[in-house]
């Protein structure tokens, strides 16, 4: 299975013309390149520019239509080209306010008209420091994916994501994050069967660049990796994809 590198551009580049250069320069750099599949995931805004390429979103509503200012459904994001979605970045539970049950009703939209989901999921440095990481990842799970089939969760994507490595240059220890890897297929073997738990690709970000890219693929056993500020540099994410494969 090809690894699956998804950029997170977050709420980057500024402008219309810079975020088409970032995209070119990304696209040329990937010509006859094959070896892993790549998901761009740019501000809502910028979706049309760029539909000649696999595209993922940030972030959806739970609702496909209706009265709700300012968001933006599911529906929508499949009609723009989308086949991912991000759902439950640490960033909008912390930011936003996202509890456990706004995530799983978001799941269940995305599920519904059949896009791809990437859950992530992860610790705070003082869930870490107390002993508590493996619960706080486990609660999460279970909570987000409460009521989804076996047969839907068979399509979820999980990112293992820890708190303290996003955006910090400190990104999680090669060894730590296997076992934190191993951890989730056991929650989901639990709370599924083993059959599924080996299916189901997961995938780990935070602070990944060229440098530990490999790391986390072929030593950890990721199935691939959730890439934040690296992705906003195109040389430098062609190189991590690179060195992925």
């Amino acid at each position: 299975m090809k690894p699956l590198i998804v950029a997170n551009w977050k709420m980057n580049p500024q402008t219309l013309r810079e975020a088409k250069q970032l995209f070119s320069s990304v696209k040329r750099g990937m010509i006859n390149f094959k070896k892993a599949e790549v998901i761009i995931c740019p501000p809502l805004i910028y979706l049309p520019s760029f539909s000649s390429f696999n595209l993922g979103a940030q972030n959806c509503f739970w609702e496909q239509r209706g009265a709700f200012t300012g968001e933006v459904s599911p529906l929508m994001l499949k009609g723009a080209g989308c086949q991912y979605v991000i759902v439950g970045h640490s960033e909008r539970r912390r930011y936003f306010g996202e509890t456990d049950d706004i995530i799983n009703r978001k799941l269940q939209a995305v599920l519904t008209i059949n896009l791809t989901p990437i859950l992530c999921v992860g610790e705070t440095k003082k869930d870490r420091e107390q002993g508590g990481a493996e619960e706080v990842i486990k609660n999460q799970i279970i909570s987000d994916l409460e009521g989804i089939s076996k047969a839907r969760f068979s399509k979820v994507v999980i990112a293992y994501e820890p708190v303290w490595a996003i955006g910090t240059g400190n990104p999680c220890d090669v060894d730590e994050a296997q076992k934190m890897g191993l951890v989730i297929r056991k929650i989901i073997s639990q709370f599924y069967n083993q059959a599924l738990s080996r299916k189901i690709r997961i995938l780990y970000g935070g602070s990944v660049d060229s440098k530990n890219a490999a790391g986390y693929i072929k030593e950890a056993n990721f199935q691939g990796l959730l890439v934040g500020g690296a992705s906003l540099r195109a040389k430098e994410f062609i190189d991590l994809i690179k060195e992925t494969c």
